[in-house]
């Protein structure tokens, strides 16, 4: 009853912080209501799927439809053109009771310009309710015509027509051009702060300011503010804001302004007009009161929130996530509060992302390929969601798990039933390729002196062409004496997975179990008899003890590579064993014999055949018993080249073995693993898919920047949903790093940071891996070097140069943008400072390339402590074996 208590009260938490989310970030702005109607309403009949520069114009009825919608909250319109049925606008805004201020499009065309120019007269003549007119829009600010070539049509239509005219021009030109002023019979400015980058609560005050400077430069002159509006959505120019809130302010602040003053206006616009991304950018299709769909945008009066629809929003989010959180809730026994609070929101989380994302791109106004890159980026947030939740789920057992289902700890038998039971006879196996013979020598000195009584060990030799290396091992296994067979193979196929499989045939007929230990591992003597025992119980397949290094202390690299190592056995393998889905590795590692010859033994087609033959056994219906201890030390790589060699291997034998065995890992068919096996086994490599993908974001971000700075018009910076998320998944990658570490691994957090910081260096490596294994199947095994020569410092950078490159590219790319569009669009420092996290990879494998390769570096405090005083330390013996 408490447990259900305790659920019900983490679903209402969670859910009232989601209520309380979406109420605090929509709450109502403060702002003046509006009571009365507009004088004049820009009007634009175009509807969301038309386009007039490709010649897609509304219908007469869709026209008329339109002024219906206009006419219940104006009182007339401006038009921009006599062309393409907009010049029978006026009589059907007659009908509807609304005036007209009738505009001609003057641009490039002479052909045309006298065709706009023939329609105006006419529409003039024709229609009592014109009441001005405009000849040409901005024509002179785009430079179709000089200010003689405009005076001049303007002087010819004046003597046709009786109204008023003038021409619409932006406040400047009309201060710098005052026979233009002379020209016309008033002034029609286009006031648009937003154009001017001016921040919404400052726009009044400058509004006022120019209309103020343009009447004492033109006393007695009337004037019109013919365009002025704030857009509801775009991008941020300088300290203007594109909003809904914004607009609805503006337009509402305004429109008391002008009442105030007197002033005569036409608000920009009626109608949302999506074909104008393509001149103004995406700001251009957000100007009007009403939506491209003729839905008002906000009312004039009462409260106005971001989000209109948010309730509605807020549900469809709490409902999808409601059946995944109350499936965790329910299952969640072992988890603390705090684990199902953390978990429960990252689930609530995610399902607002997905359904802003969805809801983005269903109100936006989106062509084919703003949909296709919409899909492309709501792809990669979906993928990005599914790894944070399961590295959220992961961090909710890793912190806060009640006890451990399935912990095993080393075998510590009584004197007497250690003589009496049955110990079966082992057969360790360790394959040699090329390997320094006094290195081998210690592994097999800690061989023979394992407390084990039933044991034999193969050396096996493989593809090592210089005598001189191998003949020295082989020697020496004749000295140790008969449990010690040495094989040498001039050509051995297959590699590591070969020799193994050499060995297999040579394996003692009576062994039961087989173990295969790294070249360079140093066991301790208890291993085998602190392990062994496992296998009484007949389903266990294999036994698994962490890797672990013994020649790290002092140098600075091998501290920091020991410790991301570290990380993965301390953390990743024990919380995969608490559902049988470790992966298996090929050295402190114990198998079955029957088992491994059930399911083929080594396969050779991946070069990861370890982690392959623990998913064959698994898939078998073998279990897995998975020792945190350390029973045994080798070597870490030399260098930064050899680590990235090491875990290219590892990457791309992930991939080989996701594709080859795909058919085994399909969630919605019974294939002989476990749905909990095939989720750690997907999601596990999961964070080597997402460097995949960071790879090609990086190369995508430095190709769009190009875009960007060479070709502005055309490109904008991405939307800021997409890439907030980015620097969030950063920060949160950050926070489980440091507290599963602090919980689960003896390190102090510098060196934490330190892992962190290897770890970090290689994203380049393992997203390159598994981009070639995405279309290569084969690749030749990279063997760990163990003692290579140490490289001189300019190797440091050498080793380093492909990370370097995009790491200087990603730095030119962020100073060109901050350098180009600085204060004048803010939307340029999120993008800024994508580029920069971006970079931080490649940083940190250059800093780690350098720190192994110059000798200087090599001391750098990364926590000179062994291990924490207050978590036991590595091979500290713990309680009596569990049984699986």
């Amino acid at each position: 009853m408490r447990k259900i208590a305790v659920n019900i009260a983490v679903l209402l938490v969670v859910l009232a912080a989601h209520a309380g989310a979406w109420a605090w970030f929509n709450r109502p702005a403060d702002m003046a209501d509006w009571e009365g109607s507009i004088q004049a309403l820009s009007f634009d009949p175009h509807r969301a799927d038309q386009n007039p520069n490709e010649g897609t114009n509304p219908s007469p009825a869709q026209i008329d439809e339109d002024l219906a919608t206009v006419a219940t909250v104006a009182q007339g319109i401006r038009t921009y053109s006599t062309l393409n049925g907009q010049e029978d606008i006026p009589a059907m805004a007659a009908r509807h009771g609304l005036f007209v201020i009738a505009g001609a499009w003057l641009d490039k065309r002479q052909d045309s310009n006298q065709q706009e120019i023939a329609g105006l007269v006419r529409m003039a003549n024709s229609n009592a309710n014109v009441k001005r007119l405009m000849v040409g829009n901005e024509a002179v600010l785009r430079g179709d015509l000089t200010v003689p070539e405009l005076i001049r049509i303007i002087k010819d239509v004046k003597r046709q027509v009786d109204q008023p005219v003038s021409t619409a021009e932006p406040w400047h030109v009309w201060l710098d051009h005052p026979e233009l002023v002379e020209a016309t019979d008033y002034i029609a400015v286009h006031l648009l702060p937003y154009w001017e980058g001016v921040p919404a609560d400052q726009s009044l005050d400058y509004i006022a300011r120019r209309y103020d400077q343009i009447a004492r430069a033109y006393p007695g002159k009337k004037i019109v503010i013919s365009e002025i509006g704030w857009p509801s959505d775009g991008r941020m120019r300088d300290g203007a804001t594109p909003s809904l809130d914004n607009e609805a302010d503006f337009i509402r602040n305004f429109l008391t302004l002008a009442r105030a003053r007197g002033w005569d206006y036409s608000i920009m616009e009626a109608f949302d007009q999506p074909w104008k991304r393509q001149i103004e950018g995406a700001v251009g299709a957000y100007w009007g009161i009403f939506d491209a769909y003729r839905e008002p945008k906000f009312p004039l009066s009462g409260d106005v929130t971001a989000v209109k629809d948010w309730p509605l929003l807020a549900l469809i989010a709490a409902a999808i996530a409601l059946v995944p959180l109350g499936y965790f809730l329910a299952k969640s026994n072992n988890l603390k509060p705090q684990g199902k609070l953390l978990f429960g929101g990252l689930i609530l989380v995610a399902a607002n992302l997905m359904v802003w994302t969805v809801h983005y791109g269903t109100t936006q106004y989106l062509n084919l390929p703003m949909i296709v890159v919409w899909s492309v980026l709501s792809f990669g947030m979906l993928f990005l969601l599914t790894l944070i939740l399961a590295e959220g789920f992961e961090m909710s057992e890793g912190l806060f798990a009640r006890f451990s289902k399935r912990h095993f700890t080393p075998y510590r038998l009584p004197a007497a039933a250690e003589r009496e039971r049955h110990w079966p006879k082992v057969s360790l196996h360790l394959p040699i390729c090329n390997e320094p013979a006094e290195m081998v020598r210690r592994t097999l000195d800690s061989l023979a002196k394992l407390d084990y009584p039933n044991l034999e060990v193969l050396i096996i030799d493989n593809n090592t062409k210089d005598p001189a290396i191998w003949q020295p091992v082989q020697a020496y296994c004749e000295m140790l004496g008969s449990r010690f067979r040495f094989f040498h193979l001039e050509v051995c196929k297959g590699f590591k997975a070969g020799a193994l499989n050499f060995a297999m045939g040579q394996t003692a007929p009576d062994a039961e179990v087989v173990g295969v230990i790294d070249s360079d591992y140093l066991v301790e003597p208890d291993w085998l008899k602190s392990t062994i025992p496992y296998f009484d119980e007949e389903k266990v397949g294999f036994v698994q003890a962490p890797q672990d290094h013994y020649d790290w202390a002092g140098n600075a690299f091998k501290e920091m590579i020991n410790w991301e190592y570290a990380g993965f056995f301390h953390i990743g393998m024990s919380i995969r064993n608490e559902r049988d889905a470790i992966i298996q590795h090929g050295t402190m590692t114990l198998v079955r014999r029957k088992a491994m010859e059930a399911v083929g033994n080594w396969s050779t087609w991946t070069i990861c055949e370890d982690a392959e033959m623990g998913l064959k056994l698994m898939h078998d219906g073998w279990k897995s018993v998975y020792i945190n201890h350390r029973f045994g030390r080798g070597v870490t790589p030399d260098s930064f080249a050899s680590y990235r060699g090491q875990r290219f291997r590892w990457a791309f034998g992930a991939m080989q073995i996701l594709r080859g065995r795909k058919s085994w890992l399909n969630p919605f068919k019974d294939t002989g693993l476990t749905l909990a096996q095939k989720y750690h086994f997907i999601m596990g490599w999961a964070p080597w898919f997402a460097d995949a993908m960071n790879l090609m974001f990086t190369v995508a971000g430095l190709l769009w920047t190009v875009g960007l700075l060479i070709l502005p018009e055309y490109f904008a910076f991405p939307v800021t949903l997409f890439l907030v998320p980015t620097l969030a998944v950063f920060g949160f990658k950050l926070a489980y790093t440091f507290s599963l570490y602090a919980k689960r691994v003896p390190c102090t957090m510098t060196q934490a940071a330190g892992a962190a910081i290897a770890g970090l260096a290689l994203t380049y490596t393992v997203g390159k891996a598994f981009a070639i294994g995405l279309v290569k199947k084969e690749k030749p095994f990279l063997r760990t070097p163990k003692c290579e020569d140490k490289p001189a410092a300019i190797q440091g950078v050498l080793n380093a140069r492909e990370e370097t490159t995009l790491m200087l590219l990603l730095w030119a790319a962020a100073a060109a943008v901050a350098v180009v569009y600085g204060d004048r669009d803010r939307e340029s420092y999120v993008w800024v400072a994508v580029m920069l996290v971006q970079s931080l990879p490649y940083l940190a494998a250059l800093a780690l390339s350098m720190i192994s390769a110059v000798p200087g570096l090599r001391w750098l405090p990364f926590g000179r402590a062994a291990s924490r005083p207050d978590v036991p330390a590595a091979g500290h013996a713990q309680t009596p074996g569990a049984q699986p």
